[in-house]
């Protein structure tokens, strides 16, 4: 049974998101030429209650997202998981969506790599540099095999919906899924509650999408008013740079899917631009992801595929995250003055690679992973507090990304195992 529920095509709810970002830019710009105290450096106490507000409406939306998003995906993936009915599916399924994830990742790793080198951010940036001893508030996260594994197997379910960690949720969903498979007719009465649970979930998520271009228009509004325009003006080469890497990652992407889905991935594009804009408005690929899950099965992507490859993607396969981390740690070495050789910079590449998959639904996560691997490399991780005032500009365009590469990913995975519609 299919999660599609409804065939409504229109584009008002785009339409509204893109007015949304707009004037939510113009408020906040107004709100900053007014309000905003430029000798004090600090918003006055007026801003301050309507920075306030404008928070408590964009997390009331990024809440009402987390609230679902563990029914979901352990429903999906559980009634897909057990609708395949044997594991030899499963692994086949799996095991092409983490050659996807990993490739995938490692293209956007390299590429962030050659164009930080090529455009030298570091160099061309006339920043003053904070002191070396200085505290960025990232807390500190050892990358090892052992918090990997720790993090990845849930100690309890629960704890797991309740933090909203999807690779804990994925791996418990995984079991239950396999097992329901194995023993047959007996589960036959849990999947079909499950199924019913999936469909109602998306109803919640119809609900709650109305309010999104509220959220967005608060979200924009707040991080224009705290930060200006000016900041574009002061950080506009990186900026451009950083953008044009996620253009290229996704010009690339789309060339990928090109070869496979042919002119359907036109189709796709029209089908994922919600989803996308989104993610870019709240600055998270997590509050894009019931929509995008909506919207690929509308494109015609499998369920059951949707239902495995989806989820992992959000812990494996955030393509504009990487690009992200190779251009933070190379910038920040440059504004440093450190060379770092091409054979460091590609160890670098496989610690990003793999020390990245162990943090998925950390809070930051980005920051986190950049400020470990900065200390490892021996780079000042105060380097971060240069791009802590533009994080929220740039997670805004890698959240995007993020929600665009798993969406080729899903549509790859269901053509290659033809169950495309």
């Amino acid at each position: 049974m299919s999660i599609v529920t409804q065939s409504s095509h229109n584009n008002h709810p785009t339409l509204y998101i893109i007015i949304a970002l707009i004037a939510g830019i113009l408020v906040g710009e107004m709100l900053n030429l007014t309000l905003y105290s430029i000798d004090a450096g600090h918003p006055n106490p007026i801003l301050n209650q309507i920075l306030s507000l404008f928070t408590a409406l964009t997390d009331i939306f990024l809440r009402l997202i987390k609230m679902i998003i563990a029914p979901l995906v352990f429903s999906t993936l559980v009634v897909g998981m057990a609708k395949m009915g044997n594991i030899q599916t499963v692994g086949r399924i799996g095991i092409k969506a983490m050659l996807w994830f990993f490739s995938a990742s490692l293209f956007s790793l390299l590429l962030g790599m050659m164009l930080v080198n090529i455009f030298e951010p570091g160099h061309a940036l006339q920043l003053t540099l904070p002191d070396i001893g200085s505290s960025t508030g990232i807390p500190p996260a050892q990358a090892t095999l052992a918090n990997f594994v720790a993090h990845l197997f849930p100690k309890s379910i629960v704890e797991a919906m309740a933090t909203n960690d999807i690779l804990q949720i994925v791996v418990f969903s995984m079991f239950f899924g396999l097992a329901c498979a194995a023993i047959g007719d007996l589960a036959k009465p849990v999947v079909m509650m499950l199924d019913s649970l999936t469909h109602i979930v998306l109803k919640m998520t119809a609900y709650i999408m109305h309010y999104a271009p509220v959220a967005i228009f608060a979200a924009m509004a707040s991080v224009v008013a705290t930060q200006g325009i000016g900041v574009l003006v002061v950080y506009s080469s990186f900026i451009g740079e950083f953008y044009l890497g996620l253009l290229l990652l996704c010009l690339a992407l789309t060339g990928v899917g090109f070869i496979f889905l042919r002119l359907r991935i036109f189709s796709l594009l029209r089908h994922i631009r919600e989803p996308m804009l989104l993610a870019f408005g709240t600055a998270s690929s997590e509050s894009a992801y019931p929509k995008l899950l909506q919207q690929l099965e509308r494109f015609g992507c499998d369920e059951k595929v949707c239902g495995l490859v989806l989820p992992l993607g959000y812990s494996f396969n955030l393509d504009g995250s990487m690009m992200y981390m190779t251009f933070a740690v190379l910038f920040i070495a440059q504004a440093y003055g450190i060379d770092m050789a091409l054979s460091d910079q590609l160890v670098m590449l496989l610690v990003l690679l793999f020390t990245s998959k162990g943090v998925a639904g950390v809070p930051r996560a980005s920051l986190i992973v950049i400020a470990a691997t900065l200390s490892q490399f021996n780079i000042p991780e105060a380097g971060l507090l240069l791009l802590l005032g533009i994080d929220q500009i740039l997670d805004m365009g890698r959240s995007a990304t993020n929600v665009f590469g798993n969406s080729i990913a899903a549509s790859l995975v269901s053509k290659w195992e033809k169950a495309l519609r």
